[in-house]
C-alpha cells in the first residue's frame, strides 16, 4: 500500500462497486476554464444575464408598486427612469433580456439534439451574441423614435 504524502490525496480515492481501489479525477479548478471560449462563455455570461434578468424584477416591482403608490411616488420613479443612470439600468436591462432570450433559444435547439458540432457551436453563439446587439439597438431605435 502506497503511502499518502498529500492529505488531498485521500479525497480522490474511491472503490468500484467489487471492491477494488480507483483514483478519482481531480477537478478542474477555474485556472482550467478559458471564458475566452465560446461554450465556456456563454455559459457565464447566460447565467450572468438570468441574474441580472431576475434583479431587474427590483426596477418592475418598484415601478408598479409606485404606480399603485400614486402620482408623487410614481413622478420620482418616472424621474429616476428618465435620469441618465435610469436610462442606462433599461438599456442594460434591455440588452439583458435579448441575450438571454437568444441564448435561451440556442439552449432550445441544443435540446433537439442539434448543433452539437464545434463549427455550429460557434456559430450559434456568435449569431446569439450579435443578434442581441443588434436587437437592443433596435428596441431603442424603435422606443427612441415613438417617444
Amino acid at each position: 500500500m502506497p503511502i499518502i504524502k498529500d492529505a488531498r490525496e485521500t479525497l480522490m480515492v474511491g472503490r468500484r462497486t467489487d471492491g477494488t481501489r480507483v483514483n478519482r479525477p481531480l477537478s478542474p479548478h477555474l485556472q482550467v476554464y478559458d471564458l475566452m471560449q465560446m461554450t465556456s462563455g456563454m455559459s457565464v455570461l447566460s447565467r450572468n444575464t438570468g441574474i441580472a434578468w431576475t434583479l431587474g424584477l427590483v426596477f418592475l416591482v418598484w415601478w408598479l408598486v409606485a404606480a399603485a403608490a400614486g402620482p408623487e411616488a410614481f413622478a420620482r420613479v418616472q424621474w429616476f427612469f428618465s435620469s441618465f443612470l435610469g436610462i442606462l439600468v433599461l438599456a442594460g436591462l434591455t440588452a439583458v433580456a435579448w441575450f438571454h432570450t437568444f441564448a435561451g433559444l440556442r439552449h432550445l435547439y441544443w435540446d433537439f439534439g442539434h448543433g452539437y458540432h464545434l463549427p455550429e457551436v460557434m456559430k450559434t453563439g456568435w449569431a446569439a451574441i450579435i443578434a442581441s446587439g443588434v436587437m437592443t439597438v433596435l428596441t431603442w431605435l424603435v422606443a427612441l423614435i415613438s417617444w
